[in-house]
């Protein structure tokens, strides 16, 4: 049907259980023909924007909208502001003036300009004079529109768009601010020699301990962890403190997902200074779900998660105490924590290639560890921003 004969698109903020139910669907019977697109669970997109189920709305508010065209839903967007981002320095990416959008999902061109529009009036409504986006919902969840590495499904907790949407977010005067990089980390033979004599005299360094987590005390060592993260990453572009009962949440969210081989915590002179998660790729099993665990995902997950052969694993955060970066004992830390995850998953878990990301473009340190392995970037995620004049 030619372009000219489609009626107008109307825009229709989201305010009952029906309209979060059509937010929602939106994305799975728009993007239902890429197969490199993993649906998430439904009851995970529900949570993430429930007020009372993801504790983000305890220092942020959203607005969801969704656009109609000739009866049907043709696009979705949502607009949101961060308290905690609005009282970061602005040198940092964030800071006072600044609200964002994210979870666009859109049929066309005109359809991603009207959510735009739509969104950015309702950020002007709440004082905003900058938009930033895309972030599903905050920096931690999914940031970034994906530019390039469409081909390839992502691992686990990494969005994936259609290649289209670059375009049209462009066309609306968004311009570039950040890039995040997502390397692809062959594992199965190891790293180069450098890195093993590193690793090697690492290991002789009577001051370095590496240790696993102790699951059995996992709320602990999910405080440590991400006390150690909010200090590691706190100079980081786009850095939003997590909150406590964030923490908690996210410790809720991954133990489920974490195994005691593939989290590490280093200590120097008995003090934690690193440390680094990585999660068995549970998309792997999540790509022909559909979005639910009805009637016999359950069991294929529970069965799954007891021993899981992870062809491919993600490593989300790693972080190293700010008082030791840019130092070689960082560098050496990385390679440890790295090192000894490598040897548990491909020995146990049949892994044969690792994900690292996101990085961002300017972290030199993290850019120099995966060019030492030899990882190279598969996925691009890119941060737009426009000021709202």
């Amino acid at each position: 049907m030619a372009a000219h004969h489609q009626g107008p698109v109307t825009i229709h903020p989201v305010k009952t259980k029906a309209d979060t139910r059509e937010f929602v669907e939106l994305a799975y019977r728009l993007n239902r023909g890429d197969p490199a697109w993993v649906p998430p669970l439904k009851g995970e997109a529900y949570a993430l924007l429930t007020p009372g189920k993801n504790p983000w709305f305890e220092h942020g508010k959203a607005q969801l909208f969704t656009a109609r065209r000739d009866g049907r839903t043709v696009g979705r967007i949502s607009a949101h502001i961060d308290d905690l981002a609005l009282a970061q320095p602005v040198e940092q990416g964030m800071g006072p003036g600044t609200g964002n959008w994210g979870l666009l999902e859109a049929e066309d061109a005109e359809v991603t300009r009207a959510l735009l529009v739509t969104a950015e009036d309702w950020l002007r409504s709440q004082g905003m004079h900058r938009s930033l986006g895309p972030l599903s919902i905050s920096i931690w969840d999914e940031p970034g529109l994906l530019i390039e590495g469409f081909d390839n499904p992502p691992t686990v907790m990494m969005g994936h768009n259609s290649p289209l949407y670059q375009a049209w977010i462009e066309a609306e005067g968004y311009r570039p601010v950040k890039q995040l990089f997502n390397y692809d980390l062959p594992v199965e033979d190891g790293f180069p020699p450098l890195v093993n004599r590193i690793v090697a005299a690492g290991e002789k360094n009577e001051r370095i301990r590496i240790r696993r987590v102790n699951k059995k005390n996992f709320h602990a060592e999910a405080t440590l962890i991400m006390g150690l993260l909010n200090d590691a990453w706190s100079d980081n572009w786009g850095f939003v403190p997590l909150t406590d009962s964030e923490i908690a949440f996210v410790g809720k969210k991954l133990k489920t997902l974490v195994f005691e081989d593939f989290v590490r915590v280093a200590e120097v002179d008995g003090e934690p200074v690193a440390f680094m998660i990585v999660l068995p790729n549970i998309n792997e099993l999540l790509i022909d779900m559909e979005g639910s665990l009805l009637p016999f995902n359950w069991a294929r997950l529970l069965w799954w998660l007891r021993k899981p052969k992870s062809r491919t694993l993600r490593v989300p955060l790693m972080g190293v105490a700010k008082q030791l970066q840019n130092s070689r004992m960082a560098s050496t830390l990385a390679f440890m924590m790295i090192e000894l995850i490598r040897r548990d998953a491909v020995a146990h878990y049949g892994t044969k290639r690792g994900d690292l990301g996101w990085v961002l473009d300017d972290n030199q340190g993290m850019n120099a560890v995966a060019k030492a392995i030899d990882a190279k970037v598969n996925r691009v995620y890119q941060i737009y921003d426009k000021p709202l004049t």
